[in-house]
């Protein structure tokens, strides 16, 4: 009787089993093991963008980021980038994950600088080369490394740079040979002179977002950030929110591939018209609105937010409307970036060699 009984709790067990999906809903999909190192990667985990939101932008919505779509854009499997179909059947490709046009396909922001750069016939030089992202990132950097990173500005997070193919006297990089370089080293990373401009989404309109699940914002790539990130000067870039008529501006280290060879010219940093401005105690107009045209700045410009001024917009009538609001917006520095210090303010006061 009691084996007649454990016959059929099993039976009944089964069957709960198999209906179990129907009744409760299932969990998110959990990473299986054997590819622990993509589960902790940043594009598994997207922790990069969950980082910055909870520790800037939910003060002002207090959304949780478990209730936003952001984390849907991560990839959660192999599929993602390396999935082809071949004669009606699914198969597994390196090619298709090597290709940039893979990477393009989730990389927005840099896809649209490229098309910027394109446009104004000032291509990127790695680009023109026929240089691939594959080329120069490596695959700890896109399948992890084991270690869970919280933003791929976390050292260690992304390993690729400059150096490992610029090499002037084919051995140790940046040598004597450039008088900038040599002026600059070990105060700047090589972004700081040689990224021309950054893709800037200005002004996201959350609230519009969060109605219409429509991404609204303002493109401009016109200027770049200069910003501290570990302990040297780099290109930098801002995100400026709107939600509720609150505004948000987060500064942030960012190395775009908008590259040239020849880098900045020292007029271009020292003592330039955004320099001019604050020596004169008046805030740069980074982004402003004349003639009921957005008009963004145009060169280098420093992360210092108490010089800077934005103007932030709300969309109505399909159009955009300068906030009237007077609060300041609330100011975040992200991705392991620091204002420039009073002291370097002071070094691009003057003009190069003085």
């Amino acid at each position: 009787m009691r084996r007649t009984k454990s016959v059929f709790w099993v039976i009944g067990l089964m069957i709960g089993l198999l209906f179990l999906p129907s009744i409760v809903q299932a969990p998110e999909a959990t990473c299986p093991t054997f590819s622990s190192f993509f589960c902790k990667s940043l594009h598994y985990t997207g922790k990069g963008m969950q980082s910055w939101y909870e520790d800037g932008f939910m003060k002002i919505t207090g959304i949780p980021y478990k209730n936003l779509g952001c984390k849907k854009c991560h990839a959660k499997s192999c599929d993602r980038c390396h999935a082809v179909e071949k004669e009606g059947k699914m198969a597994f490709s390196t090619q298709k994950a090597r290709s940039s046009e893979n990477c393009l396909a989730c990389h927005a922001r840099i896809k649209s600088s490229i098309r910027f750069d394109q446009k104004m016939k000032t291509p990127d030089v790695h680009l023109s080369a026929g240089i691939s992202c594959i080329d120069c990132h490596s695959a700890d950097e896109i399948h992890g490394d084991g270690t869970t990173y919280r933003s791929m500005r976390q050292p260690g997070a992304v390993t690729t740079s400059c150096e490992k193919c610029h090499k002037e006297d084919g051995e140790a990089p940046f040598e004597a040979k450039m008088k900038a370089h040599r002026i600059h080293r070990g105060k700047l990373h090589c972004e700081a002179c040689h990224v021309k401009s950054n893709m800037t989404c200005y002004n996201c309109h959350f609230s519009h977002f969060l109605e219409t699940k429509k991404k609204k914002a303002i493109p401009m790539k016109s200027f770049v950030m200069l910003i501290n990130y570990q302990g040297k000067v780099t290109a930098g870039n801002v995100m400026a929110i709107v939600y509720k008529e609150r505004k948000f501006i987060a500064y942030v280290p960012n190395f775009t591939h908008s590259i040239t060879a020849e880098g900045r010219r020292c007029g271009d940093c020292h003592n330039n018209r955004a320099i001019q401005l604050i020596k004169k105690g008046k805030r740069v107009p980074v982004v402003s609105f004349k003639n009921g045209k957005v008009v963004p700045w145009k060169g280098a410009v420093p992360a210092v937010p108490d010089k800077l001024q934005w103007t932030f917009f709300d969309w109505k009538g399909n159009k955009w409307i300068p906030l009237k609001t007077k609060e300041r917006e609330l100011v975040q520095f992200a991705a392991f970036g620091e204002p420039l210090t009073t002291k370097q303010l002071k070094k691009l006061y003057k003009k190069f060699g003085k």
